[in-house]
């Protein structure tokens, strides 16, 4: 009797699977892109201290997580960020967040977005002198019509 490597219905099904493979990994490149801009987009705003810019990609039901600093409302962030960036422009020194290349990781999550995942370095000028500090995050990222915006916020490695 001869063996066979592949049942009939087997060498049906590969085309199949082969394609539907494709689409799944195509849909994670684009949900990687699309995360990706929307990371470019959060710090630009934070780089450039757009407050307002800042609120709209947050959901009021925001919830930050923070290893140093407990858990934070949607109130209490923005009114961080206010802070900081006031603090900032008053003593005219610059404040930056940059990715850390080759750390973003994008993790879809059915029916709701996507997790992010990465490491960050915030450089700010403190006793005459560039102070930088590179951490770790997650966020998860929620779209809604089209719009995506943070729901959570896990902040840690300080």
């Amino acid at each position: 009797m001869e063996k066979r490597f592949f049942s009939i219905k087997t060498m049906f099904l590969l085309p199949f699977l082969a394609i539907t493979t494709g689409l799944v990994a195509q849909s994670d490149k684009t949900l990687y892109n699309e995360i990706a801009h929307m990371d470019s987009v959060l710090f630009n705003a934070y780089n450039i201290q757009d407050t307002l810019m800042m609120k709209n990609l947050f959901t009021e039901d925001l919830e930050w997580y923070q290893d140093n600093g407990g858990l934070l409302s949607y109130q209490t962030v923005m009114s961080n960020f206010k802070s900081i960036f006031d603090r900032y422009k008053t003593l005219n020194t610059p404040i930056r967040r940059d990715l850390v290349a080759g750390s973003l990781e994008v993790i879809p999550i059915q029916n709701y977005g996507a997790i992010h995942i990465g490491k960050h370095t915030f450089c700010h000028w403190e006793n005459g002198r560039n102070d930088c500090g590179t951490y770790r995050f997650l966020m998860i990222w929620r779209k809604t019509d089209g719009a995506w915006k943070i729901s959570r916020v896990v902040s840690y490695d300080h």
